[in-house]
């Protein structure tokens, strides 16, 4: 059985620790690190998955970016991700919980009467998609760095929201 705590609550070089395994050291490289850059994940959104014996297994981390439409428009969104989980440790239900918890936090928000931002990561669609997560309308949308089209998903609660066309960037406000 998983617990989940607050990302806050671990010490970073363990978080860097696990990423590293997870995805290489040369993660930093990869795309979805410039769409977020110079951008801090958001605290309130971001878990840790601890085992019963609480090592340190999975993390979540969402961030702030934006679509910038043709026009110059910054459009807020959240990104998902990294979502990582050691490997040997996959397939248990981490990622699963970690993510339940993340947008559980997002919806939570929406059934208060505000309606949370569109979602945005990049992933497999055969597994993101059981989160409502798909690439119908990220098609028009470009990375800072090389992608996948169809691995481009979003989220939201209203697609009619989302902009036909633009630039994935960190979100300053």
């Amino acid at each position: 059985m998983a617990t989940l705590v607050p990302l806050a609550a671990i010490d970073p070089a363990l978080v860097d620790q696990l990423l590293d395994t997870a995805f290489g050291e040369g993660r930093h490289a990869r795309t979805a690190y410039r769409i977020r850059e110079g951008a801090d994940w958001l605290e309130a959104l971001s878990f840790a998955a601890l085992d019963d014996e609480d090592y340190l297994v999975g993390t979540i981390q969402l961030w702030p970016v934006a679509l910038t439409d043709p026009k110059g428009r910054a459009h807020p969104m959240i990104m998902v991700g990294p979502v990582a989980v050691m490997p040997g440790r996959q397939g248990e239900g981490f990622g699963k919980a970690l993510m339940a918890a993340s947008l559980g936090a997002i919806d939570a928000g929406f059934e208060e009467g505000a309606a949370p931002l569109p979602q945005v990561m990049i992933g497999d669609p055969d597994y993101y998609d059981r989160w409502g997560f798909i690439a119908d309308h990220t098609q028009g949308w470009h990375c800072p760095g090389p992608y996948e089209k169809h691995r481009l998903l979003a989220r939201s609660g209203n697609p009619a929201i989302l902009p036909d066309e633009g630039m994935l960037g960190p979100w300053n406000s």
